[in-house]
């Protein structure tokens, strides 16, 4: 969450060899080149960088996280982005309520899935609506996304920005925006309405396209589509929800500092703002211009404790000592959710791998059992011969029926008297049996 700047950088020798063939595509032609040979080997990248290496990607990283995707550092991307900017992404997500605590996505993150906007422009529609601003954010929302809407001829420049002037909302560069666009409609979407006041009819008819996409996109997903009339205090709290990581604090006449990146801003001379009679003390901001010096655009005064509500993770009101034992147990029970959280993570995990395996057993195959390791064959192996040994020793000890083992000589005297019975001699087993 740093700042996005736009660089200038030399062209790669693909596009200029791609520059080149636009002066042969019709006919012969010449191609003059305005760098120097070795400005062209030495200076030049063979391949332009990827934009997906270069950029913010916390739209594509909300994207792939509502698709199901949950290692994005693993993921397999044509063109890896650098992983500092992935985990970027992450953090900006997690900051705006997209993400938990365990980086999965979200009801608010899917909410915000759903909007062809960057996450912060969501999540301003989605807060408006439980806010009861609807209406007025999409609008904001739609005219942040054309380029300016007014225009300023050169011979007739005080005329024009006597025009604009008439439109400044005091407290809000977004609720100017939000003027401009209210006026129009209630004078019929007119174009001599727009070329009177200096402000370009194609500008607003973009704006309107995109606003009336907007609200096809809220009807779908079931968003009331409300108005907050001239509350418009409302109107900026939504806009904070969006923007309170942009929130700077008054550190001199017009100029600001970021409260977490501590980068000084300036008001630009054309905000409703610069010629309030008075700064306020919190601002937070669409974007950072960087010409002679860093300018902010599209700048809306907030209030404080609308920092500490929307952004605890970043701010919070300044307590008394009495609290600050409070502040600390709130800490503690906020770590021990999310080691809760952690641990409720891991318990559905092993339960669904248990379910799988069990699965498997009742479909006839053969699994080893969660949390247990595997036997050693030659284990096996004695186990099965001391059961064979054990079955072998056992029938040795008992006999079927009345009789019972004895010594031989019982045995001896049971077979004589068998004999006898049949007629027949006892048989002589040796020579000293015969003596006694």
């Amino acid at each position: 969450m740093g700042m996005d700047s736009l660089q200038v950088t030399p062209i790669s020798q693909a596009n200029a060899n791609q520059r080149r063939g636009r002066a042969g595509r019709t006919g012969p032609g010449a191609c003059w080149r305005l760098y120097t040979e070795s400005a062209f080997v030495s200076e030049m990248l063979q391949m332009t960088i990827p934009e997906i290496q270069r950029t913010n990607l916390a739209n594509v990283v909300l994207l792939l996280k509502s698709m199901g995707i949950k290692d994005l550092l693993s993921f397999g991307f044509m063109d890896p982005p650098p992983q500092d900017t992935i985990l970027n992404s992450l953090f900006q997500l997690w900051m705006l309520g997209a993400l938990d605590n365990l980086g999965d996505i979200t009801s608010l993150g899917n909410k915000m899935a759903q909007f062809p906007l960057d996450p912060p422009l969501s999540k301003m529609l989605i807060v408006g609506e439980e806010l009861g601003c609807s209406e007025e954010i999409m609008t904001v929302v739609s005219m942040l996304s054309v380029p300016s809407i007014f225009f300023r001829p050169k011979d007739r420049a005080d005329e024009s920005d006597a025009a604009r002037e008439k439109f400044f909302v005091p407290e809000s560069d977004h609720l100017t925006f939000l003027n401009v666009y209210q006026q129009w409609a209630h004078n019929g979407y007119s174009a001599r309405w727009c070329g009177d006041h200096f402000v370009h009819q194609k500008s607003l008819k973009k704006v309107r396209e995109v606003r009336g996409q907007l609200e096809e996109i809220m009807q779908q997903q079931r968003l009331q589509i409300n108005s907050i009339g001239t509350d418009w205090d409302i109107v900026r709290k939504a806009i904070c929800a969006g923007y309170f990581h942009n929130a700077s604090k008054l550190r001199g006449i017009g100029e600001y500092v970021n409260l977490r990146s501590r980068i000084p801003a300036n008001l630009h001379p054309t905000s409703s703002l610069y010629g309030l009679g008075y700064t306020p003390d919190y601002v937070v901001y669409h974007e950072v211009m960087y010409t002679v010096k860093e300018y902010m655009q599209t700048v809306t005064a907030v209030d404080p404790y609308w920092l500490a509500e929307l952004g605890p993770m970043f701010f919070s009101v300044k307590e008394s000592s009495s609290d600050f034992h409070a502040k600390q147990r709130q800490e503690q029970e906020e770590r021990r959710q999310m080691e809760y959280q952690q641990k409720l993570r891991d318990d559905l995990e092993r339960q669904a791998k248990q379910e799988e395996a069990e699965a498997l057993v009742r479909s006839g195959g053969q699994v080893v059992e969660v949390g247990k390791k595997r036997a050693p064959r030659d284990n096996l192996r004695k186990l099965k011969s001391s059961d064979a040994i054990e079955q072998e020793e056992r029938p040795k000890g008992k006999v079927s029926g009345p009789s019972v083992v004895g010594n031989d000589s019982d045995s001896d005297s049971a077979a004589a008297k068998r004999r006898r019975a049949a007629g027949r001699k006892p048989r002589v087993r040796s020579a000293w049996a015969a003596a006694g």
